[in-house]
């Protein structure tokens, strides 16, 4: 892809909604669009078309090396920069990257929830 921004943006929805009980809205403000697993945030996406990103969740470790190895990877925007990455269209950003990128994030929140409230639980 090497992702347009609204490309990367599609991505990361379609990738999110394929993903069992998500839910989504704009429970913050009409220019972010977030979804959620059991009423946790896992995937933010910016409909700003002047800043055309998403934010996911990540591991420490993984987000200092996205960060460091992709000029459009940042450190998560207005959410804690140790476990948040923002991802803008950009050199080596791929669909398999941002697809890889939401499917992780949904993983680390529904690892840390409850067992009853985890996806297939009921």
């Amino acid at each position: 892809m090497n992702a347009a921004g609204d490309r990367l943006q599609d991505t990361a929805r379609q990738a999110a909604l394929a993903l069992p009980d998500v839910s989504h809205g704009y429970p913050f403000t009409p220019g972010l669009d977030v979804y959620k697993v059991a009423g946790k945030v896992f995937l933010i996406v910016t409909d700003d078309p002047d800043e055309q990103i998403i934010t996911v969740k990540c591991e420490p470790e993984h987000a200092r090396a996205y960060v460091h190895g992709y000029a459009s990877i940042t450190p998560g925007r207005y959410l804690d920069k140790g476990h948040w990455i923002s991802l803008g269209a950009g050199p080596g950003i791929t669909e398999r990257l941002v697809t890889d990128a939401v499917e992780n994030s949904y993983d680390l929140v529904t690892e840390r929830l409850p067992r009853r409230d985890r996806p297939g639980a009921r």
